[in-house]
């Protein structure tokens, strides 16, 4: 009988005891970083400095691999489908939760669910800004609103996908305004911000660190800041609140994610590599240098804040409606 008890303890304790095995023996290859961007946008901006720091501290390389797409819908797919062993993370922005919705307003599958990836952490949390060309004719959002008023659909701005963050910031905006503009969807941030910079487009919603290299050589003009307060990259621009727009407001945030289900010994030691590389000195002078300050949530403060955030963003999709 004692032989059968142990025996049976033995074989229940079996998968923990392998769990850890296997915990202590991670990671033992290169661990892949998905960006659902190209390079240029925020999620890139965010993931090549972090990347380089958690191979310090895993030991291992941690290769940043861009798979853009439908807003971040391809990239984000493949992270939720990919195995939970730890060695494929996802460097994804706030449109996370808005991409499977917008997917439900037009009928369509979700290409994945939010609950099929888990939280390691926060890294960036930033104002959306609004940009125009130099040489545009708007200084002010005002003369920018009158001019569209004037001209219904005729001013083309960039985003970097459909119902991606870029676009919901910009028609968040035009529904507040009462105008319409002509949607110019990308692949990404990058080709967006390519596209402002050639004259394809002369406006567009981006973050801070994407923008500033831009607005510093002369290139671009900020007109309004999405968020609550006036931000130190941008001091002088006003918020979309100041200006008579108190319900436009809007982030774009960058967090860390694995597939749902990585043995909780893995997430730990993720958990703690991210905390260490948002406090690398390179890390810190790199998002700085760029205008975008490291904003660290560790998991559970930012499956709060996502899920706070996801909330606000759906209903803005909602009433915004099926936009093409």
């Amino acid at each position: 009988m004692i032989r059968r008890r142990a025996a049976l303890a033995l074989t229940l304790g079996l998968p923990a005891i392998l769990g850890r095995a296997r915990a202590q023996a991670w990671p033992d290859r290169p661990i892949t970083m998905i960006v659902p961007f190209p390079p240029g946008g925020q999620a890139d901006l965010a993931a090549r400095p972090i990347a380089a720091a958690m191979e310090r501290t895993l030991g291992r390389p941690v290769v940043v691999t861009n798979r853009g797409g439908a807003g971040g819908a391809v990239g984000n797919r493949a992270a939720a489908q990919s195995a939970p062993d730890g060695y494929t993370l996802l460097m994804t922005l706030s449109s996370l939760a808005v991409l499977p919705e917008a997917d439900r307003l037009f009928g369509r599958t979700p290409a994945y669910e939010v609950s099929q990836l888990a939280p390691i952490g926060r890294v960036l949390a930033d104002p959306t800004l609004l940009a125009v060309r130099a040489e545009a004719p708007w200084r002010t959002l005002d003369a920018l609103i009158a001019d569209a008023r004037a001209r219904p659909g005729a001013i083309p701005y960039g985003s970097s996908g459909t119902y991606g963050t870029l676009h919901v910031a910009m028609e968040m905006f035009a529904h507040s305004a009462g105008i319409r503009l002509l949607h110019v969807p990308f692949q990404g941030a990058g080709p967006a911000v390519s596209a402002i910079l050639a004259g394809t487009v002369q406006a567009l919603a981006s973050a801070p660190g994407v923008l500033l290299p831009h607005v510093r050589e002369g290139k671009l003009r900020v007109l309004a800041n999405w968020g609550a307060e006036r931000i130190a990259s941008f001091p002088e621009t006003p918020t979309f609140r100041e200006l008579g727009h108190p319900s436009v407001e809007f982030y774009i945030w960058a967090g860390l994610f694995a597939p749902a289900g990585v043995p909780a010994p893995i997430m730990a030691r993720l958990r703690e590599a991210l905390r260490a590389a948002c406090a690398d000195p390179a890390v810190v002078r790199a998002f700085e240098t760029a205008g975008s300050p490291v904003a660290h949530l560790d998991a559970p403060e930012f499956a709060e804040f996502v899920a706070r955030d996801s909330a606000r963003l759906i209903a803005a999709v909602r009433a915004i409606g099926r936009v093409e």
